[in-house]
């Protein structure tokens, strides 16, 4: 293949997770089920932590955003990836590979700020609570989210910008399901050793940095805990922070799963197929993990409901009247 214009003429051939026909039927009910879910689940989060004003904390501000976020970063590879099954096609322009390159990087980035933020407030309500609400005000919940979207945005742009700057061959193939980036800059007809040195250079401090930051305030959470004589207040203390540790365990654990999978056996395809844990079951798996852990959200989404099943009978009864 020869080198191209890679604004005018490049063009990327995501190949999936597999390129056997009679599983692409059963691959496109799985991903769509498993969106549509996701979908949902989290814009309940969203929905039930704006409508009810008892959820209006620092806790459910931050949870309401993340939700919303992996709405973004499923919504980012997913439709895609579908559609392309629906027309038996593997082609991705330049121009949507950038995109999707960007948003993914965006809303991966997004959501590890979120847990560490998520985490710090964890750590005020529990070390400090009777200056939590001094603490954790409005201004500075806001200022927080702020600098999150604003740090994952600048990470996301350097990436892709520097991408632009790349040179692609005519026509290349993705061995994934999206744009990512290191396959990506692993196609490239030039010199890509500034690119891998950003991405490892931002690996370490966007990634290892807010990690960093979880394990400081579970640290203290712990001995503020330990300091509790009482075993039901032991218990209490940690049941508040149980939903954000498993989010936690399940977001680092499957990142670092997809980590050592690509690096011992070295497959393309099977980085694919365990990137999808990350990418699709952990942000299809938070509603649950926050609705069926977590009290307040359980008392929430049964006051929706009921409301829901006392307007739903008034209607149909006025429905009915001439």
């Amino acid at each position: 293949m020869e080198p191209g214009n890679n604004t005018q003429f490049s063009e990327f051939f995501l190949l999936g997770l597999s390129e056997e026909q009679e599983l692409q039927p059963l691959i496109f009910g799985l991903f769509l089920s498993m969106y549509l879910i996701t979908v949902f689940g989290n814009l309940l989060i969203v929905l039930v932590t704006i409508s009810d004003s008892h959820l209006h904390t620092p806790m459910y501000f931050f949870l309401s955003n993340l939700s919303f976020v992996d709405i973004c970063f499923t919504s980012t590879t997913i439709p895609k990836m579908l559609q392309n099954i629906e027309n038996q096609s593997k082609v991705i322009t330049y121009e949507g590979c950038i995109i999707q390159a960007f948003f993914y990087i965006f809303s991966a980035g997004l959501d590890d700020f979120l847990l560490t933020v998520m985490a710090y407030d964890r750590f005020v309500a529990i070390c400090q609570p009777l200056h939590y609400k001094v603490i954790m005000n409005p201004r500075l919940c806001g200022l927080l989210l702020l600098v999150s979207w604003i740090m994952s945005a600048m990470n996301s742009l350097l990436h892709t910008l520097m991408v632009l700057q790349l040179t692609f061959c005519r026509e290349v193939e993705i061995p994934h399901f999206f744009c990512e980036l290191n396959q990506m800059v692993q196609l490239a007809c030039s010199d890509t050793f500034l690119n891998d040195m950003v991405m490892y250079l931002a690996s370490v401090l966007l990634a290892g940095g807010p990690f960093a930051g979880i394990l400081y305030s579970y640290s203290k959470i712990v001995s503020s805990v330990r300091r509790i004589s009482s075993t039901q207040g032991k218990f209490k203390a940690f049941s508040t922070c149980a939903s954000h540790l498993s989010v936690v365990f399940l977001f680092y654990c499957t990142s670092l799963g997809v980590y050592l999978s690509s690096a011992a056996t070295h497959s393309s395809h099977s980085s694919a197929t365990a990137s999808v844990m990350y990418t699709v079951v952990t942000p299809m798996l938070n509603p649950f993990i926050y609705s069926l852990r977590n009290k307040d959200i359980k008392r929430a989404l049964k006051r929706v409901c009921g409301i829901v099943g006392i307007k739903r009978p008034i209607v149909l009864g006025q429905m009915k009247c001439p």
